[in-house]
């Protein structure tokens, strides 16, 4: 499946149980649109992680859709043992999502905001499939971030 080029995106929820509320995000390139009447989405999240366990109690999540320039942002949602995701936010150009509340970055070629509709247990995986609630397409240039070969690409 590493040959495989997939879009990369960074996944994010806002955790309400966390005084006073903490976001995650994760990267993901298992990312695919399921349907457009209704708006439909699917990420893969890794079964027991802490997406997953946020996204079983919290409906609510958004995607921002990774620009070539946002290599970094990608790779520092996707480390293992990586430090609180509250840190990894402190700096990175976001804001909130009126629908989700989740972090929507600054620079990605789209957002979404989705509702949670169902849950698909896949192997070590759960797929999570979302109602697309607000989408927007801000004014970026450039291309997506793709991931081919265990490498993060622009397109040539």
């Amino acid at each position: 499946m590493s040959r495989l080029a997939a879009g990369v995106v960074l996944v994010t929820a806002h955790d309400p149980e966390d005084a006073p509320g903490e976001d995650v995000g994760m990267t993901a390139t298992a990312f695919v649109s399921v349907s457009l009447d209704p708006p439909l989405v699917m990420v893969s999240v890794r079964t027991e992680s802490r997406m997953d366990d946020l996204l079983a109690r919290q409906p609510l999540w958004a995607v921002s859709v990774l620009s070539e320039q946002q290599r970094q942002i990608a790779g520092r949602f996707a480390m293992k043992g990586r430090i609180s995701d509250r840190l990894l936010f402190q700096d990175l150009p976001h804001r909130r999502g009126e629908a989700s509340g989740a972090p929507l970055v600054d620079g990605a070629l789209a957002q979404l905001e989705c509702r949670t509709e169902q849950r698909v247990t896949a192997g070590d995986h759960t797929l999570v499939v979302g109602r697309v609630l607000t989408a927007a397409t801000p004014s970026v240039e450039g291309g997506p971030l793709t991931y081919f070969r265990s490498r993060y690409r622009g397109l040539a």
